[in-house]
């Protein structure tokens, strides 16, 4: 009888658990999925990620240009202390475009920027930074590179409290070799940005990308909504976004109006 009872015992606790277990292990993967999702939010995670951007732009000029960019952006955090990492982050532009040259149509590489940022493994005081140099590599096709090497400083400041990610990064390329022909290039880049987190994976951020060409006292402003869902495929992350953008400034024959970007973001956490 005793043993009977044992058994039955033993069998109430192992149902017992295995409800307890299948309501914690979603939730704990919910976390982990939403703290991936958030860290996608800080430039300098120490997380490898490797996003596709795409994004649509229109009103080029009197013929209404058009084009198509997809910026390869790897970002591949190094360790190089106990206390610090360097953050590689590289835009590598894909692009077609038709009539922003008037009459004429485009389509390859544009020109890489590279960025390293030295930042601290912890938060001071709850502040993320980094801090390091930009660099402009004329690697894109003939009618789609400045011609010219560009270099500067750069950096990046956040904090993230209960799903709140606010911060800006910002960087100037000057130029210093290239092409004599070419246009000398002396560019501020500011991006502020406000993201939320959600328990369940979604983002939603805003953002602007803005630039001042000091060469032609001109600013582009446009400003960016986009939704993000953090999924996993097995054990892959990725990261799926669409939004819009609105150009608010554009330079003199440069896009107008509204346009469109998505990206899929493959995250490859230490550790999986």
């Amino acid at each position: 009888m005793h043993r009977y009872a044992a058994l039955a015992g033993f069998w109430k606790r192992a149902v017992v658990s295995i409800g307890f277990l299948a309501f914690v292990a979603p939730a704990a993967a919910q976390d982990a999925d939403a703290d991936l999702a958030k860290q996608l939010s800080n430039p300098v995670a120490s997380l490898i990620s490797v996003p596709f951007q795409y994004n649509w732009n229109q009103g080029y000029g009197d013929q209404d240009g058009t084009q198509n960019l997809i910026n390869i952006q790897p970002v591949i955090p190094i360790s190089i202390s106990d206390d610090w990492n360097l953050i590689s982050r590289t835009i590598l532009p894909v692009i077609w475009q038709d009539d922003v040259v008037p009459g004429s149509s485009q389509a390859g590489i544009g020109d890489i920027t590279q960025s390293l940022f030295f930042s601290p493994k912890e938060p001071w005081n709850g502040i993320i930074w980094g801090v390091g140099p930009v660099f402009y590599l004329p690697t894109g096709t003939d009618d789609l590179s400045a011609g010219k090497w560009g270099a500067g400083p750069t950096a990046v400041v956040l904090t993230q409290k209960n799903g709140w990610t606010v911060g800006a990064l910002a960087n100037h390329i000057w130029s210093f070799a290239g092409k004599d022909d070419a246009a000398d290039i002396s560019s501020t880049f500011m991006q502020p940005f406000l993201s939320y987190t959600t328990p369940d994976a979604w983002s939603f951020t805003l953002n602007t990308e803005s630039t001042y060409n000091w060469e032609t006292d001109e600013w582009s402003v446009p400003i960016n909504f986009m939704v993000a869902k953090l999924v996993k495929f097995g054990k892959q992350p990725v990261q799926f976004q669409v939004g819009a953008r609105y150009w608010a400034v554009s330079p003199d024959n440069g896009p107008e109006g509204w346009g469109a970007r998505a990206a899929v973001t493959f995250l490859f956490p230490a550790g999986r």
